[in-house]
């Protein structure tokens, strides 16, 4: 299965965007992103590697909840904030 992993934009140079989530950094590929401006703080769906589709805080924190449920369910002695 994938997964599309909400983050927010940190920084932009061209086509790249270094972006965050969970407290972790990712440089992710803007291409796919040219018909839909991008800027910082916005948050982006990525899927391996490429910005997918831009995205409000409130589905991003909502995705982040819904997987955070998913992986308890899986594996209730991790810490899920770090998986």
């Amino acid at each position: 299965m994938c997964l599309g992993i909400p983050m927010q934009i940190k920084s932009i140079d061209q086509f790249v965007a270094r972006c965050e989530a969970k407290g972790v950094e990712r440089d992710v590929n803007l291409f796919m992103m040219q018909g839909e401006p991008v800027e910082v703080g916005d948050f982006v769906m990525v899927h391996v590697g490429y910005a997918i589709q831009k995205m409000t805080e409130q589905q991003a924190r909502s995705s982040w909840e819904l997987y955070d449920e998913m992986l308890s369910s899986l594996e209730p002695n991790v810490e899920v904030g770090n998986a």
